[in-house]
């Protein structure tokens, strides 16, 4: 199994910090852990392994951590750590320079150095995902991002951004994927961040070209979801908004041996189908679904969703959601 889920409820409350001490230290690394909740902790973990590459979602109220020059002589893996701040805040430390970190921050870390942090958030809800990799799969210059260490960046827009999105949707759905998906994942995360490092730094140019092409799907990604249901965008338009010419967009998505146009279209396919097995929206009409995708002719959805599908959007709702449910919402409302 890629996905490893452990929380501290169903312990004696006197033994909850000790055991999230001992788990920790055996996901992660070893550091020195103080919480002003240690008699009763609460946290939990969702840890995604990638192999090299581990995303690592965690949850409590107060931590201190803290990385040693002990520690790192005792025992290094030498590592990167990318920490993401989905809730509360925190402070991290490095050479004795204290940085503050508030909600869609990220911070690079390096177990190599020490290091010191105290974060604050909500027992029950996320409060960071962590993202940690052998140095040197980082494709970027060691000094780059040596740079960076505990230096707020800016995971709100841009391509910071983009890289928190695709950590957030990794965590929400880690349990979808399987061995195979391995190399797909790893690539993408490290070359997303790389491009966001990068970009940070004015220093795009240090990455690798396969990078940049990586991290420019990425940002084109993003826009198309984001847009989907406007009738008006169109291959030129994602072109325009990205800068590049529309053969240059043809090309990229040639690889994935698909074409603009096909993969907007599938996109909002799919879209479309989902609303449709959804029983909570199985009193929408089918043409205002099909609107609120992009699709303003009825007829032209019509024949585009049964050559996706084999059937038409009524039929296929009616399979998915049953006449009970209908009856349901309708007594319901």
């Amino acid at each position: 199994m890629l996905v490893t889920e452990f929380t501290t409820e169903g312990t004696e409350a006197s033994e909850r910090f000790a055991l999230w001490e001992e788990t920790t230290s055996q996901s992660h690394m070893r550091n020195l852990l103080r919480s002003e909740d240690h008699e009763d902790f609460l946290g939990k973990m969702r840890v995604l392994d990638l192999g090299d590459v581990q995303v690592s979602a965690l949850a409590y109220s107060h931590l201190e951590i803290a990385r040693t020059a002990k520690l790192i002589r005792q025992s290094d893996p030498e590592m990167y750590l990318i920490n993401y701040f989905l809730g509360g805040e925190g402070v991290v430390s490095v050479d004795g320079s204290d940085t503050t970190l508030r909600t869609g921050d990220l911070a690079v870390l390096d177990s190599s150095r020490p290091y010191w942090g105290d974060v604050r958030a909500v027992a029950d809800k996320w409060s960071h995902v962590t993202v940690q990799f052998p140095r040197e799969l980082l494709p970027l210059p060691g000094r780059t991002a040596q740079d960076l260490l505990a230096v707020p960046i800016n995971g709100r827009h841009g391509m910071g951004g983009v890289f928190v999105r695709w950590l957030t949707d990794l965590n929400a759905r880690a349990h979808e994927f399987t061995p195979a998906d391995i190399p797909t994942l790893t690539s993408v995360t490290l070359d997303l961040l790389a491009s966001a490092i990068a970009r940070c730094l004015e220093t795009e140019g240090s990455l690798t070209p396969e990078a940049r092409k990586t991290a420019l799907r990425a940002r084109i990604n993003a826009f198309v979801e984001q847009h989907l249901a406007d009738p008006a965008m169109t291959p030129q338009a994602i072109a325009d908004a990205h800068h590049i010419s529309l053969r240059y967009l043809q090309q990229l998505l040639a690889e994935n041996d698909t074409s603009p146009a096909a993969w907007i279209r599938r996109r909002r396919l799919e879209r479309c189908r989902l609303d449709l097995a959804n029983p909570r929206l199985s009193a929408r009409p089918i043409q205002a679904i099909a609107a609120r995708w992009g699709f303003t002719n009825p007829t032209h959805f019509s024949r585009l969703f049964r050559a996706a599908h084999g059937m038409p959007p009524r039929d296929y709702r009616n399979l998915q959601v049953p006449a009970s449910a209908n009856r349901q919402y309708l007594c319901a409302n």
